[in-house]
C-alpha cells in the first residue's frame, strides 16, 4: 500500500520515491529519527510533511524532525512563499493569519489549505511505473524502532451532566459559588 502510494507521488510530479519498511507501530518519534536519517542522506533545503498523521493523530512527526535536525520550522502551513534562502509561511491562528519568515533549511507541515494536488494524468501514471523507489531498512538507516511508550488503558470521560437555566444573575453567581465552587 505504501508503494502505491509513493507510485501516485510519483505520477504527480515526483522524479524517485524513498520508502523505509519497517513492520509493527512506529510512534512519531521514530518516525522522526529515520526521516532525519533521510534527510541527512539526501541533504534538501526544504522537508514538507503533511500535519498530523491520519492513524494516530498524534500531530508530532514534524516537528520532532525539526528539532533533531536543529533546523527552522513553520507549522500548519496555508501558504508557503521561498525566496533567496529563507521562506514565508502563513499560517491559521486563533485570531486569524500569522506570517513567519524562516532561514532554510526548514521543515513545514502543511494544512488542508495550502494547495490543491494535480492530477495525475494516464501518461504520468504509466511513466510513474518506471521510476526507482529506493526500499530502505530503519537498521540499514541506523535507527531504533522500538517503542517508547506504552498505552496502558484508554477510557472515555465521564457523562456530561444536562444544563439548567437560571433566572438571575445572582442564582447564577450563587450556584457557580454554592454548586460548582468555581467562585
Amino acid at each position: 500500500a505504501s508503494q502505491e502510494t509513493i507510485r501516485t507521488a510519483l505520477a504527480m510530479g515526483g522524479d524517485r520515491g524513498v520508502l523505509v519498511q519497517a513492520d509493527g507501530e512506529v510512534q512519531p518519534l521514530a518516525v522522526a529519527k529515520l526521516l532525519k536519517a533521510v534527510v541527512e542522506k539526501e541533504s534538501p533545503d526544504l522537508v514538507i510533511l503533511g500535519k498530523q498523521a491520519i492513524d494516530d493523530d498524534s500531530n508530532q512527526t514534524g516537528q520532532a524532525l525539526a528539532a533533531l535536525l536543529g533546523w527552522s520550522q513553520g507549522t500548519f502551513a496555508s501558504k508557503v512563499e521561498p525566496g533567496d534562502g529563507r521562506i514565508g509561511v502563513t499560517r491559521e491562528i486563533d485570531g486569524g493569519l500569522e506570517t513567519v519568515d524562516l532561514t532554510l533549511p526548514a521543515v513545514v507541515t502543511t494544512d488542508l489549505r495550502l494547495n490543491e494536488p494535480r492530477y495525475a494524468s494516464l501518461p504520468n501514471i504509466m511513466k510513474a511505473k518506471k521510476k526507482p523507489i529506493e526500499t530502505l531498512a530503519p537498521d540499514a538507516l541506523g535507527v531504533d524502532i522500538a517503542p517508547r511508550l506504552t498505552v496502558l488503558k484508554v477510557t472515555e470521560p465521564p457523562k456530561r451532566k444536562g444544563g439548567v437555566k437560571v433566572a438571575s444573575v445572582d442564582e447564577l453567581v450563587a450556584r457557580l459559588r454554592d454548586e460548582a465552587r468555581v467562585i
